[in-house]
């Protein structure tokens, strides 16, 4: 069923706000993205520079399906996105640093179209549960995995914010002490092992400390992605494998562990680095089922996201979109 607004605006505009890029679309009320485009989040030091470029941005994509005027509010996924203030607080994948309150400057580089803003892991969770794998299901965890590695967790079909809306950050969690520097200033976080910079940290690592051949060895080992990794993977490169390996077995733990908090029906992974398929998957299932507690073992799901990578946070940030001018309400009456 379609959306009915009172002041019958056809569209709400999502917004993604990764660590590289920021995709952004026009959605109508039934959840089509009709128009859709994307800026580098990494050109421009001073936040307001890239708040302008991105309303610019908007407003040209709005034109190209009826005008700015058609829009009834605008959603945000930003990484450390709090629902509750607007604000993207202390983001270690971004350039910004501290506390950016980006819904209002968004919405005042728009001319005053209300903005609302959450986590960018959240936001993709929302996206999952109304047009993904998720759909049926109240209890379930999505794990983005990217630059970073972000996610939402949904618990009797809502949300889990905690009291500030900072609930969720399991790719800050410690899964190894003392382990390697995280952007967040601490050591040895989930997200610095299982994310696509984490898997290029440990090819590098793997390089610097073993001596037996690799394909990986004829690049520039600063240069190296977590692409060159899978591609050297299915070439059956015995060090890529166990860099897989070792990634999957970390974050297989993680998500054991993860399990006995909310006991979710499923796992979703989502993002880039989910392209890797078995390659990753199986011993992340694998490791995951080794370490879950008795009451858990083979409860719970691992699938990949059905969503189109920038689709489904671009779909679930929509989807605040419509309660926008209601949450910008509140924000100013605080």
């Amino acid at each position: 069923m379609a959306i009915v607004t009172s002041d019958n605006k056809p569209y709400v505009v999502g917004v993604d706000v990764g660590g590289t890029n920021t995709v952004f679309g026009i959605v109508d009320a039934r959840g089509t993205i009709i128009r859709s485009d994307k800026i580098k989040s990494t050109n421009h030091v001073k936040v307001e520079d890239y708040v302008k470029e991105l309303a610019d941005s908007i407003i040209s994509l709005a034109n190209d399906a009826g005008g700015i005027d058609q829009i009834h509010g605008v959603g945000v996924g930003a990484p450390n996105g709090n629902y509750f203030t607007g604000s993207i607080d202390f983001a270690p994948n971004l350039l910004w640093k501290g506390r950016i309150p980006m819904a209002y400057l968004l919405s005042e580089a728009l001319n005053g179209i209300p903005v609302a803003l959450t986590n960018d892991a959240n936001a993709a969770a929302i996206g999952e549960m109304t047009y993904g794998a998720a759909r049926g299901m109240k209890d379930f965890i999505e794990i983005t995995l990217g630059t970073g590695l972000g996610s939402g967790i949904v618990v009797g079909g809502k949300l889990v914010y905690g009291h500030d809306g900072f609930a969720g950050e399991i790719g800050h969690t410690i899964i190894r002490r003392n382990g390697r520097s995280c952007g967040c200033g601490r050591f040895g976080c989930l997200e610095t092992y299982c994310s696509a910079t984490g898997v290029a940290r440990t090819a590098k690592e793997f390089l610097t400390a073993r001596e037996d051949d690799s394909l990986l060895r004829t690049l520039d080992i600063a240069e190296i992605t977590s692409k060159d990794v899978y591609d050297a993977a299915v070439q059956g490169d015995k060090l890529a494998l166990d860099v897989f390996e070792t990634t999957g077995a970390i974050l297989g733990e993680a998500l054991a562990d993860s399990v006995a908090y909310t006991s979710p029906e499923a796992i979703i992974l989502f993002g880039g680095l989910t392209k890797a398929g078995s390659i990753l998957l199986e011993p992340v299932k694998r490791h995951m089922e080794q370490n879950l507690l008795a009451i858990y073992k083979d409860k719970v799901k691992i699938l990949v996201s059905e969503l189109k990578e920038s689709d489904a946070a671009v779909l679930g940030a929509s989807a605040l979109g419509w309660e926008a001018d209601r949450k910008l309400l509140t924000l100013l009456t605080e």
